[in-house]
């Protein structure tokens, strides 16, 4: 399966497990990896036949508004299922990296979901 790939995008959300933590925002990037077939885009070079990767970037861009979540993987898990429900990939892979523990370069999770369809 073709993919679409959005490496490292910076974002700011409130995420973490302590209130305190939760009080500003955070510096996260996100990788998302999102399968879908090319034939038809490909073939008349159309962009509505694919995924409109600016769009999705510009929706996780402003995905954190007005939220919060405690853990990267309850982030993870919901920006997969908007993903799927918004922009209809075949399968999506959502890896969020946190900068929080000085010792190491980042902690991350990663996350796969698939279309029902």
């Amino acid at each position: 399966m073709d993919q679409i790939i959005i490496a490292d995008l910076t974002v700011a959300y409130y995420v973490g497990v302590p209130e305190r933590e939760r009080s500003s925002l955070q510096k996260l990037l996100l990788t998302v990896e999102m399968s879908h077939d090319f034939t038809k885009s490909a073939k008349g070079d159309d962009l509505n036949q694919t995924i409109d990767y600016y769009a999705v970037t510009q929706r996780l861009l402003h995905f954190g508004d007005g939220k919060e979540w405690k853990l990267i993987e309850k982030l993870a898990v919901d920006i997969a299922s908007m993903i799927l429900k918004e922009f209809k990939p075949k399968s999506v892979t959502v890896e969020v990296k946190k900068f929080i523990i000085p010792e190491a370069r980042h902690v991350a999770v990663r996350v796969t979901r698939r279309s029902r369809t």
